[in-house]
């Protein structure tokens, strides 16, 4: 079973220059992933002020849906699944984590993360029913702050050992804020995850040796921030039991003028 994923910081659906509303032009640009399943982070599922503010209707058409972001993403054309994590509550709305998925999703749990009372995270853990059996989805979106990841890491490890056992099939995606890059083998040794910026390449067997020496030292995970000129990696995808068969992070004028992050894309395969 071959399935395409990406992961994407959409900054609350605002752009991160005079946060002028990008939602409509947001759910056209995650329909260009072609993506089966999308991971998202800094949904509004609610927001009061800017619903009153860009909800009129303006030009033929509304800047601001009524519908919370991941269910607007999902639309009737699409025909996507959506589940949600609220993590972020405040007294005109609140955001978190989201999923959008062509394939159903079995059930869902969101795990409470937040580290201190300054920074409320979460992960969203979503079983999806594949014609090829589940697959376990985890959408991450670490603290500002190393020792608050590093926990936050310690946490992810627990949830992925105690929901997906056996080896079951896992993508972890998200942003996880690891500028350093001081997470990757921690999950690579707990979880026998891969990065997929370090599987994609040739097929070579001298590939592969170079491949095994690069996992003995870093990983090199791909650079996404800021979408105008990425330098930071912060945005990641992890698997197991899958092959990556290609992975690019999307640049240009367009990303750059929808959040701070660039998206990455990723095809794999079922091993």
């Amino acid at each position: 079973m071959k399935i395409r994923v990406a992961t994407y910081n959409i900054h609350k659906g605002v752009s991160s220059i005079r946060a002028e509303p990008r939602v409509l032009a947001l759910k056209q640009a995650i329909g260009m992933f072609d993506a089966d399943v999308v991971f998202l982070q800094e949904v509004q599922g609610k927001h009061d002020l800017k619903a009153a503010k860009y909800g009129a209707e303006q030009l033929g058409h509304k800047h601001w849906p009524a519908a919370a972001q991941h269910e607007y993403f999902a639309g009737e054309s699409r025909h996507l699944h959506a589940a949600y994590g609220m993590n972020a509550i405040y007294d005109h709305g609140h955001h978190g984590n989201a999923l959008l998925s062509a394939f159903p999703i079995a059930n869902q749990a969101n795990h409470d993360v937040s580290d201190h009372a300054y920074e409320q995270r979460g992960i969203l853990h979503c079983v999806l029913h594949t014609p090829s059996g589940p697959v376990h989805c985890y959408v991450v979106h670490l603290g500002l702050f190393e020792g608050s990841r590093r926990r936050q890491t310690q946490a992810l490890i627990s949830a992925v050992r105690e929901s997906a056992p056996n080896g079951e099939p896992v993508v972890i995606a998200g942003d996880f804020n690891d500028w350093r890059n001081t997470l990757s083998d921690e999950l690579r040794n707990a979880l026998g995850v891969v990065e997929a910026f370090d599987e994609i390449g040739s097929s070579s067997a001298l590939d592969g040796v170079l491949r095994t020496l690069r996992r003995k030292s870093s990983v090199n995970p791909a650079r996404t921030f800021p979408a105008g000129l990425p330098f930071f990696r912060l945005d990641r995808i992890y698997v197991r039991g899958f092959k990556v068969d290609t992975a690019e992070v999307m640049h240009g004028s367009l990303w750059a003028k929808l959040s701070d992050h660039a998206p990455i894309v990723a095809s794999l395969t079922l091993a």
